[in-house]
Formats: structure tokens, sequence, C-alpha cells
């Protein structure tokens, strides 16, 4: 850090040492970095030359799905999902043009509308002499429908007042993305400051930009994935003039992995490859989510075991199409087939009949030669190099199996000792944090009373706790799994004596006088009285909760879920019903009723149920049984009856004339003439 004779502080990096100009990888050692900083240190230093050079920036073009997906998750940490759904409701109200597209043009109007909202809202100088033209040099763009942008450019965040806070961020996203894209270039001014000493032997530089006319960046600047990407604003620095040394810092810079991906850079990754369409981008990323083939931690996508297993599958058995071209080369395909150089008929038939072949090649491979290959494939993650240098692939219990990849009944994969079942060893995949899988297994964590050890282990569902080694006597020793939120690292002997202890008798319940305990159990920590059980949102409070707290979380669970108690005790018995069975005067939730067999009536206001008699009881029941017929059970259907002989058919003549001689007495006309008759 150099000081400007006014006290301005500027950054510089070194160049130039011994008099030799430096290449990136130079300072090798800690012992050439500190003879470095002496020599620094040891100089008097000015400024050389101070070069400015003008540059200018362009504005970004309007934005198409890809490129919205990824700044709405730079800059308001917005998944591609949740951007298509906010983007979705925008469209549908009219907001915004159609959200699923890969075309960057805009309509003619709509660029003429852009620059008159620039010339109002900024002035004259921000509108560029020329309107801007677009056009996306991405793979198998096809441009179908135009960017994406606000359907009435004079509208304005602040002037469309939107009630949703998503739709009100990702509006004013895309207004400034459009209206920046048709605003004039930024005017940039950089330099470069050489500082030396005056035996040359030392030497520094600066480099920085100052803006000397905004533009677009009044309103709009892209996001960047990675920090540093722009240089600093530097101050005012003359040629000549001393540079008086303020601090000087050897750093080390290591060699950096590559990042993992994000949801913004694995959409550009799969644009710039040609794989899938502007509508398939959150679908894909969102299943890989929901499938749990990846995690998101930090904004960033770890892969899962389960992603690797299926990769390592694909890649194995099914390579042809899990390779970038395929996906690319299908589009192109069913583009020409689109445009009518190509019969639709043909490629699927093509397509089919290598796909069925690859799938029939799979069908008959046993699981141990599936597990063989993906064993192979995957060593260098399931078996990462040991401190200690030894063998990756030997048991640590046994120290003569070999450890391979397995399956288990349940579904999922683990590694497990080749030795089994002399030999029980087994550890999920891997463990979380990237730390090797086998470092917690058989930690010993102390003894108990009796001096047997408690061993912290690593197993197919996680880490547990065990007392003990397992013996012909005693295959399963007694064992514990860690609840969730208890990590390995900070497992005591402690901890690990309460967990094996569980479940923990609190009492005896005040009421029945049965045991009442508390657990872990497969859905968290419990309360169990008898056969009931209720759940309790602390895992720690399971070997802290008292009497008195278990009896309330107990009667706060029968509550909310309804459980049923002891039929209520009735009120009074008035006697024996004409009919049989005793007729009660019950308490109910909304006033008290008279019970008899199935029939509950209620009682009337003016009427208490230590003054009614039993007469008016049943005059109660017969009314309320009289309006509620279709409670009372219907008769068994009757089989139907055999047709009618030759002799019974004049009787059902007769019958059918009658009533329909009813029917017909029942219509104004024909009761009329009924009547006519009579008189005469």
């Amino acid at each position: 850090m150099l000081v400007t004779p006014r006290g301005q502080e500027y950054e510089t990096r070194l160049t130039i040492l011994g008099g030799k100009k430096l290449d990136k990888f130079d300072i090798a050692t800690a012992e050439a970095a500190e003879l470095a900083v002496q020599a620094v240190t040891s100089r008097t230093l000015a400024v050389q030359a101070v070069e400015s050079k003008p540059a200018s920036r362009n504005p970004y073009p309007p934005f198409m799905t890809s490129t919205l997906q990824q700044e709405a998750s730079r800059k308001l940490g917005m998944g591609a999902k949740a951007c298509m759904s906010t983007a979705q409701r925008l469209y549908e109200a009219g907001h915004i043009t159609y959200m699923r597209t890969d075309g960057i043009d805009m309509a003619p109007e709509t660029v003429m509308s852009a620059r008159d909202a620039i010339k109002a809202i900024f002035g004259a100088n921000y509108v560029p002499d020329s309107p801007r033209m677009y056009k996306n040099k991405a793979k198998n763009a096809q441009e179908a429908h135009e960017c994406i942008r606000p359907t009435d450019m004079s509208a304005s965040p602040d002037k469309l007042r939107l009630a949703e806070a998503d739709q009100r961020r990702l509006y004013d996203l895309i207004w400034k993305r459009t209206i920046a894209s048709q605003m004039a270039a930024a005017r940039l001014e950089r330099t470069v400051v050489d500082v030396l000493s005056p035996d040359g032997q030392v030497g520094l530089r600066a480099n920085g930009q100052v803006v000397l006319f905004d533009g677009f960046l009044k309103v709009y600047d892209e996001g960047r994935d990675e920090d540093g990407e722009d240089e600093g604003r530097l101050p005012q620095i003359m040629q000549g003039e001393a540079a008086e040394k303020r601090s000087v810092t050897p750093e080390q810079h290591f060699t950096q992995p590559p990042p993992r991906y994000t949801e913004a850079t694995l959409v550009k990754r799969m644009e710039e490859l040609g794989i899938g369409r502007p509508s398939t981008y959150a679908s894909v990323i969102s299943t890989i989510q929901d499938r749990e083939y990846v995690r998101k931690d930090k904004n960033r996508l770890i892969p899962e075991d389960k992603g690797r297993l299926v990769t390592a599958f694909l890649t194995n058995f099914f390579r042809k199409y899990v390779e970038y071209d395929f996906t690319a080369d299908l589009e192109s395909e069913l583009d020409d087939v689109s445009a009518g150089e190509r019969n639709y008929k043909d490629v699927l038939s093509r397509f089919w009949r290598d796909f069925s072949a690859a799938i029939a090649e799979t069908a008959d491979l046993r699981i141990g030669e599936v597990l063989e290959k993906l064993d192979d494939f995957l060593a260098p993650h399931l078996y990462p190099p040991r401190a200690d240098g030894s063998d990756p692939r030997i048991c640590p219990t046994c120290g003569t199996g070999k450890l391979h990849l397995k399956t288990a009944r349940s579904g999922g994969a683990f590694i497990g000792c080749g030795n089994y079942p002399e030999c029980r060893y087994t550890r999920p995949i891997s463990v979380a944090g990237g730390e090797e899988a086998g470092s917690v297994d058989g930690k010993v964590l102390g003894q108990d009373s009796d001096g047997v050890d408690i061993t912290l282990r690593a197993g197919r569902f996680g880490p547990y706790v065990q007392k003990g080694e397992a013996t012909a006597e005693q295959p399963k020793p007694p064992r514990a799994s860690l609840p969730k939120g208890w990590s390995p690292e900070s497992m005591d002997l402690e901890r690990a004596l309460a967990l094996l202890a569980l479940p923990r008798p609190i009492g005896k319940h005040p009421e029945d006088g049965e045991l009442v305990e508390a657990g872990i159990g497969r859905f968290g920590p419990y309360i169990k009285h008898g056969t009931k059980y209720a759940n309790i949102p602390d895992v720690d409070e399971v070997f802290t909760i008292g009497m008195n707290r278990a009896v309330e979380v107990l009667a706060q669970k029968a509550s909310r879920f309804g459980q049923r108690t002891a039929p209520a005790a009735a009120l009074r018995e008035l006697g024996a019903h004409p009919d049989g069975g005793v007729v009660q005067v019950m308490p109910g939730r909304y006033g008290p009723y008279v019970k008899w067999e199935k029939v509950n009536a209620t009682l009337p206001k003016e009427t208490t149920p230590e003054t009614i008699t039993l007469d008016e009881a049943l005059a109660l029941i017969a009314e309320k049984a009289a309006k509620s017929p279709a409670k009372a059970k219907k008769a068994p259907a009757k089989k139907a009856a055999p047709k009618a002989t030759a002799e019974k058919k004049p009787a059902a003549k007769k019958a059918a004339a009658k009533t329909a001689t009813k029917t017909a007495a029942k219509k104004p006309a024909a009761k009329k003439a009924a009547v006519k008759k009579a008189t005469e």
C-alpha cells in the first residue's frame, strides 16, 4: 500500500525484483517472499510513469430467458424456478412480453419508445446517435420471440406499483436492463501507474480506471459470478512524485479448483453447450434438486451421492445419451424437421433403434456387475487417500477385508467390508463437509462405568455411537444414531452415554400410574405414555423433560387430534321407552339432550334436565324421529318378482287401469269431465 504526498492511498503489486520482470510464480517460497518484502522496504520509491488511455463500455443486450435467470440469481437471489414463476405472473398481467425466448431483438416501435423514455428521464446526452440492434450468438438460438421487455417502456417500476415484492423486484430488473440496452456507452479512462526505486531493482504497478461519463451505467450494470473483474478507481497521481510506503504484505496465492456451479452459471453453461431450450432450464435445475442429485449450499450446487451414482451408471451404460453433443445434435435435427428438411419418422426411428439396443444390453446385467463397474468408476471419490498413506480400500475394522460398494434391501448404497458376515463394517459413501468417510469411524470417546469402550462410528444411515464390540454372544451391541443437528465433531462421552441410555423413564403418570418415557425415534424426539406418543420439538429436551411438562405435551396432543375420551355419564334416566330401551338425559356440547337408542333430541330452552318428564321426552323423541326419516336404516332390497303368468295378466292390467284413472283425475281437464259425468 502506497500513499501520495496528498495522503491518498492506492494499492500496487510487485512487478520488478532484482532488476528483472517477475513472472506469475517466480516467488515460490516463503523465504523468497520475505526477501522481496525486505527489498521493497529498504528502498525509496517514486512514480516513474502515469499512462492514461480512453476506453468505453457498451450496454448489455436486453434479457432472454437464460440471461434473466442468471441475473435474477446473482442480483435477487431468486432461483430459476421462482424467477420463471414470477415472470409468468408478470406476463399474464400484461406487464412484460413472453418470458420463454432466446431472442434479444426488439420491435422497432419499442426501440423508439425506449429512446423517448431515456430522453425524458435522463436527458438527450444519454441517447445514442442511432438505435442499438442486437443479435443472439448462442448455439441453436431460434429467436421465435423478441426479448423479454416491458410492454410499455414508459411504465417505470415506481409508476407500476406492483403488490407482490418478487414481481416488483423482477420487473425493476427487466425495465432497467431494457432501458440500459438502448442508452449511450460509458466513457472511461484506464490508468497504469509505474513506481520504481532509484536503482531500478524494485518496481511496482497500480491499475485503475476513472468513469468520465456513466452512460448506461447510470441505470444498470450486470452482476458478476466472481469478484475482482473490475479495476478500482485510482486517486490523483503525478509523475515524478514520491511514493511513501504505508504497508508491504506478502500474499500467497494458491491454484484454486473451478468453483461449483450456481444456478446462474449452470444455465449459462447449458446455453453455451446448446443443451435444452429456454423453457427447460428451470425444470432441469428444479429436477436435479427435487430428486436430491444435488443440494444447494450458499447458492452453490453441491453433488450428492445419489447424483454421483446416477451419473456413473448413465456414463458407463448410456454414454452416448449423456454426452454434451447428443442433446444439441438432436435439437438441430428437430429444427430441420420443423423446417421441412427432414422426415420426423426417420429421426424418431433412428433414435429408438439405438436407444432400445442400449436398453437391451443392460437388461440382462446382474446387480453385481453394475456395482463392480460403478465401484471402479467412482473409486477416487469413494476411497480418497488416507492421511497415514495406507490403502484406502482396506477395512479399518478387520484390517484384511477390502471395501466395496454395496446396496441394501431398503434401497440406497453404502460402503461395506468384503469379509461380511465375519466383519460387519459399513459406512456411508461420503461424509458431509468433504472429510474422509472413515475418519470418524471407530473413534473411542471413553469408557462407561463398567470399563466398556464407547465409540463413535460411521454407518450406512449416518454416524452413531456404540457400546462395546460385536461378539458371538452379542452380535449387535447397543448403539444409537446421532439425532438431527448433532455433528460427529461435537460428540463426547457424556452425550454418547445419554444417547445409549434412551428411552429415559420420567416417572408414573399421575392419573393412571403408567410409566411415562422420553426417547428419540424414527420421527424425532417423543414422549410415550402406554401406547400413546407425543412429539416434542427439541432433541435436548429429551434428557431434561420432567413429569409436569410431559403431562402437558400429552394433553396437548390429545386435544389437538381430538382424541376420544370415555363416554359422558347420563345426567338422568327417565325410564323405559314403550318400544324398549332406556330414555336418558345427556350432557352435550351444545346443551343437554334426551337420548333413546340412536335418536338424540335437544331440550328446548325453557326445559331443564331436572324438570323434564318421561312423557315430554317421548314427545321430543317422536318428533325428532319423524323429522329424520332418512337416518333410519333402509330395508333390504327385495328380489325382483318373477314375471307374471298368463293367469295374472288380467289382474295386473286392471291395477294399471286403476292407476291411470287416478293419475288422469289429477289433471284439470280430466277432473272437469269426471264432475260433469257424475252430475248427469
